[in-house]
Formats: C-alpha cells, structure tokens, sequence
C-alpha cells in the first residue's frame, strides 16, 4: 500500500498556521513528508522547505487579510493550529488569537477549500465542559463581523475572563455548530479539532507561568501536573504526539469524519467523564435513599 496515497497529500495545497514550533512545526514536516505543498503561517519565523512563508501578527484584522489576499485560490486542507497562553490583562488577545482568529480565517477562506476538504483545529483538554457556555458561544459564533465581534467580547467580560478556557470552549462549540451547517456540508467539507493534553512545546514555560497565581514558572509546573499526570503516574506528550494524529484527522484517512473533538490527553478526560457519571449516579441513590426513608 503506498502510504502518501492512503493519506491523500502528495501534490494537494494545505495551508497551515502556527508552524513554527510545537504541534505544528511537527504536522507541517509530516505533511511534506507525505509531498503536500505547504503554505505555512506564523508570527515567529519558519525554518521549514515549505511552498511559501507568511509572518504575520494573527491577533490583527489587517495582518490576516494580507496573507488570505496571498494564499493560493484552491486550498485542500487547512489546519489551524495558532495559539497563545493567557496572562492577566491579556484575556482579549486570547480571543483573537486563540479563537476568533481561526473562526474569521476559516469563514474566509471556505469557497476556497475543495470540495471534500477539510478544516482541523488545535483546541484543547483546557476546553473540556465546552457544553456550559455553548449558547453564549453560538451567540458569538453567528456575529457577521470582525468589529461587531470585537464589540461583544466588550460586553461580556465575565465570559472572556477565564481567557484561554473559553477561547477553547467556542473552538469546540463552532465545530459541533458548524460540521452540518449549509456552507460545510453542502460541500461536504470536514471540520474537526484536537484536544490535546499536557505537552511539551515552545510554549510549556508561558503555559507554566500563565497557571501559577504568582506567575512562578515551577509551581505553574506542579499544578499541571498535579491536574494531568499525578492520578496516572503519567508523562508529558512530544509535540509530534499532538501534531502526527492532527495530519491523520485532516487526511484522506479520514475521510468520513466531522464534527469530532478528539481528546488525545491518554485518556484523561474520559476519566473524569466517568468519575462525573458514577459520582451523579451515587448522588442520585442516595436522593432515592434519603426521600424513601423520609
């Protein structure tokens, strides 16, 4: 079997961001492995053979606008895969970039991508509980307009406080809101996101920092630890563990798959979906206990 056409790249255009470092540099070297022509975007240099290289601020209108006016007029795949850390004062950064960025590049870009194309994200294990918030993400998904955008996350600072988890949190809703919509499946275009959990990357030590009350690098490091790896004994994930099933996601392989989540975190949220699930149930029984007994 030749494995470049099993994943369906060799010869397609694929336009990916965040490619210089982590999860992405990683995907970006797969899919030129599999003979794809990249067209790579990020904000820090790109040291990668790529088709053509864009630097751009992704947090800035007027920077995206300069590289979609490039980009080539037929895209197969495109992954977006951009993203910050949050610290205080910055939790609107973290929305343009984390989120509404990719959302506003996407809707963009969509009469370019090829019909039975696709579209994979980089969310986040940081996103889990997406579901609380889902009507007011819907309600700032289906804003028409960068500016108008701009304006609601100025009307609901408490939603945009917790930064980072809710810029996830819309990522995930606009998949499972928009993996049926008229404009994705009339085309059938897929679109998918990647949860990842604790991995080392560029960013581990803005991520580290960002966790700590204090901003201190190494008890920001203990508290991830203490919420990823500590009930499994576990260890950290390589960029490459991230960024190799994101390229499976968006390829041929995949090719009947959309509006899917994948949490690649080692199992880690689906614990905590069972420990919800049995400790609702022992709740429950105990309700039943308590009102027979009355």
């Amino acid at each position: 079997m030749d494995l470049k056409k099993l994943f369906g790249f060799e010869g397609k255009t694929v336009v990916i961001t965040g490619a210089a470092s982590g999860m992405s540099k990683s995907a970006t070297e797969l899919l030129l492995e599999l003979g794809a022509n990249v067209y790579a975007v990020d904000i820090n240099p790109i040291d990668l053979p790529v088709k053509k290289v864009y630097q751009a601020d992704l947090s800035k209108k007027e920077e995206i606008d300069q590289v979609l006016m490039d980009l080539p007029n037929q895209i197969d795949a495109l992954f977006l895969c951009h993203g910050i850390a949050a610290f205080p004062g910055n939790e609107l950064l973290v929305q343009k970039v984390n989120f509404y960025s990719q959302k506003y590049m996407t809707e963009q870009l969509l009469d370019r991508i090829s019909d039975h194309g696709s579209v994979t994200f980089i969310a986040s294990v940081g996103g889990f509980g997406w579901q609380q918030v889902y009507d007011k993400a819907v309600e700032l998904i289906n804003i028409p307009t960068w500016d108008e955008e701009m304006k609601w996350y100025d009307h609901h600072p408490d939603l945009i406080q917790s930064a980072y988890v809710f810029a996830k949190q819309c990522l995930l809703s606009y998949v499972t809101y928009k993996c049926m919509s008229e404009e994705f499946i009339s085309r059938k275009i897929r679109i998918n996101a990647i949860n990842p959990g604790d991995t080392i990357t560029g960013l581990t030590d803005d991520f580290n920092k960002s966790t700590s009350p204090s901003g201190d690098a190494l008890e920001g490091a203990q508290m991830i630890e203490n919420i990823f790896l500590k009930s499994w004994n576990g260890y950290a994930a390589e960029a490459k563990d991230m960024g190799y099933p994101m390229v499976v996601v968006g390829s041929d392989i995949c090719s009947y798959m959309s509006g899917q989540l994948i949490y690649i975190d080692y199992g880690l949220t689906s614990s905590w979906t069972s420990n919800a699930l049995l400790s609702a149930k022992e709740k429950t029984i105990e309700e039943i206990s308590y009102d027979s007994n009355q």
